[in-house]
């Protein structure tokens, strides 16, 4: 019997991002982001996602974003597995510099376009190394809902959680520029994996993924 996975996107994006990695073998659910309430916290939204989780102890799976709503998510009800793809598990994993601009609200200054827009610096900040890999960060990022995107980045530069399920299991890229490898204490480690390598190195994930489940 295939085993029941859910997948949790990456900020603002949906389950395209997820197109090039491999889990034939599992019973794949892709948890679909809602629009937040004024002022929701990551508690109650993450509450709100469980709607979409319809099987017992299911093994999520989280990027990015998505990944600290996993972890929140697993909170609330038992589960398998949480396996976090260039992800933080903790706020002590989130740079120290996104944490100060949140407590001084400078996230609350930036313009959703200028969060919206793809350009050099945006693609070297990802680690996308094609063209291929440039169109779809443009298309996820075309598509991101701001306000969503806006909430979100409150949610993380302001993230409290301190505590660690035993059966969380994290992979993260060497090259990733957005939560740089050395804050976070992976287990799996992906020579050269940027913060889009769930795209550009699906294959070796896959293959971690299949062994850890």
């Amino acid at each position: 019997m295939s085993k029941p996975v859910y997948l949790f996107s990456g900020l603002g994006a949906d389950e395209r991002v997820f197109q090039n990695l491999d889990l034939t073998e599992c019973d794949v659910t892709f948890i679909k982001w809602v629009a937040p309430f004024k002022d929701e916290s990551i508690v109650d939204y993450a509450a709100r996602l469980l709607t979409q989780i319809t099987t017992q102890e299911p093994i999520l799976i989280g990027l990015s974003f998505g990944g600290m709503m996993a972890i929140e998510v697993a909170k609330l009800i038992p589960v398998k597995k949480v396996i976090l793809i260039s992800s933080a598990k903790t706020k002590k994993e989130i740079p120290f510099y996104f944490r100060w601009a949140g407590a001084l609200r400078l996230n609350k200054l930036l313009p959703a376009r200028l969060l919206k827009s793809a350009n050099a610096f945006t693609y070297w900040y990802f680690g996308v190394v094609d063209n291929s890999e440039r169109k779809m960060l443009q298309v996820i990022l075309n598509d991101t809902d701001p306000m969503f995107l806006k909430w979100a980045i409150d949610k993380i530069v302001h993230w409290k959680n301190v505590t660690v399920s035993d059966n969380a299991v994290h992979i993260h890229g060497t090259k990733d520029r957005i939560l740089p490898l050395r804050y976070v204490k992976a287990d799996h480690t992906i020579p050269g994996g940027g913060h889009f390598m769930v795209w550009n190195k699906a294959d070796e994930i896959a293959a971690l993924i299949k062994k850890i489940i």
